[in-house]
């Protein structure tokens, strides 16, 4: 053989020919049991992630949240005393005043001697007719009693019924009493006429003084209702007046969250403008309810809550009367309460139940609530402090199921 030509193929053993054979028979078998060994994983339930919690135990309170407005305490309205010409009001909204010293309004008044010719004929007239009237009254009832005189003289000698002499009785009252309607009617025309004063026929009495109007109370002017100079009659709003460091809050709540209210609760007031919610105390609960119709539509029993600021004037300068805020009052609290999460409870029948984590399996519990702060509820029963429950278990949880928790809500 010479160096250039190739070397001919070794033979295969026997011995490995047949295990390549018997390979090649089991090669199928092996493909088959794989197959059948993933479709059998594929049918094994796998965990169901979820989120979860611990119970704890800590701070909670029920509270009732409604929007209100807060109003000054002690509000004045100045009114026109006397009937004449206002003149212009210097003072705008949010001027300050002083009790008894600052002058908020000047009115020159009109004279009670203005009457003309036409006037005074109308006064004269209607005190004539008054008088008139009186001594048609008093003949009225002099006629009466005369007549009840005589019937009772024919009473007497059984010449006249018992019916006409309470016929009489009556008029003769009735007289009377008509006689005393017109003696007043007479004394009122009587002062209406001395009202104006009768000079010499050329001109009537002078004008009066001016009347000076001072504020009622210390504070701000909050509105002015008659800036421009104008006639005004007696009892014209002119300004309001108010100390905006009286303020109070008027929350208005449903009829059965009023009635768990009590006085004394505390208040929390939010988005009123400021950083910090405002501290505040339960005054008053109104004891009568009124009906108010919702945005929705829908009738609601409302009722009034009276609430006293408690923080001080300095840390809300900038709050008004008539300020929207939110107010959170307090009607249950406790330090140490057994809580957890409003979602990891739901409804199970006519009782609350919810899912426990152990050994990552979900265990379904009944338990009992007491008290709610919407977003966390009192655990009376049936759960323990440290125990893992589930969030939002919703319809894809069972009693039994394996589960892996994602996310650990502190």
């Amino acid at each position: 053989m010479t160096p250039n030509q190739p070397s001919p193929a070794r033979a295969t053993p026997p011995a490995r020919r047949n295990q390549q054979n018997r390979f090649k028979r089991w090669l199928p078998w092996l493909g088959a049991g794989l197959l059948v060994a993933l479709i059998v994983l594929g049918f094994i339930p796998r965990p169901i992630p979820v989120e979860t919690t611990r119970v704890t135990q800590g701070q909670l309170r029920a509270t009732v949240n409604e929007e209100g407005k807060t109003r000054i305490q002690q509000r004045y309205v100045v009114s026109a005393p006397v009937a004449g010409h206002l003149r212009r009001i210097p003072f705008k909204a949010g001027a300050d005043v002083v009790a008894g010293k600052t002058v908020v309004a000047v009115i020159d008044p009109v004279s009670p001697a203005m009457l003309d010719a036409r006037n005074r004929a109308l006064a004269e007239a209607r005190r004539d007719t008054a008088a008139a009237n009186l001594d048609k009254a008093r003949e009225a009832q002099r006629f009466a009693a005369s007549e009840l005189r005589r019937l009772e003289k024919l009473l007497a000698e059984k010449s006249a019924s018992q019916q006409e002499l309470e016929n009489a009785q009556w008029r003769e009252t009735s007289a009377a009493k008509d006689l005393i309607t017109a003696e007043s009617a007479l004394r009122e025309a009587e002062t209406e006429l001395k009202e104006f004063a009768v000079s010499d026929g050329s001109a009537t009495s002078g004008s009066r003084a001016p009347v000076a109007v001072t504020s009622p109370t210390s504070g701000r002017v909050l509105h002015v209702f008659e800036a421009s100079s104008r006639v005004v009659p007696a009892g014209l709003p002119l300004l309001d007046l108010g100390d905006p460091a009286d303020l109070e809050a008027v929350i208005e709540v449903l009829s059965r969250d009023g009635a768990a209210i009590l006085p004394g609760a505390k208040v929390e007031l939010e988005q009123w403008g400021g950083g910090e919610a405002l501290a505040a105390r339960v005054r008053l609960v109104e004891p009568a309810a009124f009906l108010k119709v919702s945005a929705l539509g829908v009738e609601e029993q409302r009722v009034n809550v009276v609430v006293d600021i408690v923080t001080p004037y300095e840390q809300r300068r900038n709050l008004g009367d008539n300020f929207r805020v939110e107010a959170r009052i307090v009607v249950w609290e406790a330090d140490h309460a057994l809580k957890v999460p409003a979602g990891a409870l739901f409804r199970r029948g006519q009782n609350w139940a919810a899912f426990v984590l152990i050994g990552g399996r979900a265990e379904l519990r009944r338990v009992t609530v007491g008290r709610s702060s919407g977003s966390e509820m009192q655990i009376l029963d049936g759960l323990k402090a440290g125990e893992e429950v589930i969030l939002y278990p919703g319809d894809r949880v069972k009693a039994g199921q394996r589960v892996k928790p994602i996310q650990i809500a502190q």
